[in-house]
């Protein structure tokens, strides 16, 4: 079977647009994290976006192997989530949620596809894709929950606070609220995401 007459095709596309689009979701998400002064928390979720953008990435390079030359066009029709608005703990909900969908069922539903049409290749990356976004989900879990109970900077334990500035670090259950080497804002503070 020919790629491009696949349907697995079809599924990459629809994976590729899924892809993108979580991508400028979770730079929302970054964006609000920055204006709320939670600076650190924004690079975290930076970090995942640009992890998006390479799961785009590798899912394109599958599509333009498909076919000699140009390709005009690929219509797809899929569901796409529109759950994000402007409060910052909600989207860190939505978004463990959106990773869920991909992790448990999206992803492994095209491994299956595309093993099924002899893309073993393609049913790998499918796979793998599912992992990583298993542990986004779980991600964003742990930054809601910290962020809803007002721990994302306090613990029960002491643990080590980073100012991601100037590296000052100290020992407590809390971080300062301004770093005492550089004056940064706590927002800067690296965040530990231990459970103790």
């Amino acid at each position: 079977m020919e790629l491009i007459k696949s349907e697995t095709y079809n599924n990459l596309a629809k994976a590729f647009a899924g892809e993108t689009m979580a991508r400028t979701r979770y730079e929302f998400i970054e964006y609000g994290a920055r204006k709320e002064g939670y600076k650190t928390l924004a690079e975290i979720i930076d970090t995942v976006a640009y992890q998006e953008f390479n799961h785009a990435r590798m899912l394109y390079t599958f599509l333009q192997k498909a076919k000699e030359g140009k390709i005009d066009n690929v219509d797809i029709c899929s569901g796409y989530p529109f759950k994000q608005k402007w409060d910052l703990t909600d989207n860190l909900l939505f978004a463990s949620e959106d990773e869920a969908s991909e992790a448990n069922d999206i992803y492994p539903k095209f491994a299956q596809i595309a093993e099924a049409e002899g893309f073993n290749e393609i049913g790998l990356l499918f796979k793998q894709l599912a992992g990583v976004e298993e542990s986004h989900r779980a991600l964003f879990m742990q930054l809601h929950e910290h962020l809803k109970n007002g721990t994302l900077y306090e613990r029960n334990c002491d643990v080590v606070w980073k100012c991601a500035d100037c590296g000052y670090e100290a020992k407590s259950h809390a971080p300062w609220e301004i770093c005492p080497l550089c004056k940064a804002k706590k927002g800067a503070v690296l965040i530990d995401l231990c459970t103790c």
